[in-house]
């Protein structure tokens, strides 16, 4: 199986959830030849519904003690820019492209994800 793995951590982040579970981003993860999506949602309030078919499977919950399973699964990551989950990916040497959250206050996850990606860790994108 191939997997994308999408965290929040400890936070929401309600758009990131919202777009990635969207009916076109699971076509295109689909023709990516990706069969699992696992959402770890935090305490948002988009909660998408898990399902299972022949060919593609989505799970979803708020909170596990450890991401290490998780992390391990996983093809490609799609993150938050807190550093903790940064660096947790990176760590586990696995392709990374963060999400910044337009809606934080003194965007620190920016600056950590443009300096990430000058060294060549990670892609970095909004959800826009």
């Amino acid at each position: 199986m191939k997997c994308v793995f999408v965290t929040v951590g400890t936070t929401s982040f309600d758009d990131l959830i919202a777009c990635v579970s969207a009916h076109d981003s699971l076509q295109i993860i689909k023709s990516l030849g990706y069969d699992r999506l696992i959402l770890q949602i935090g305490r948002g309030t988009v909660a998408p519904e898990p399902f299972s078919t022949e060919s593609f499977t989505l799970d979803v919950y708020r909170y596990k003690d450890s991401l290490k399973e998780d992390l391990e699964k996983a093809d490609l990551v799609i993150s938050h820019a807190g550093a903790g989950s940064c660096l947790e990916t990176l760590e586990k040497g696995k392709p990374l492209v963060v999400v910044i959250n337009e809606k934080l206050m003194n965007n620190h996850q920016l600056e950590l994800a443009k300096q990430l990606h000058k060294e060549g860790y990670l892609f970095y994108c909004t959800c826009r």
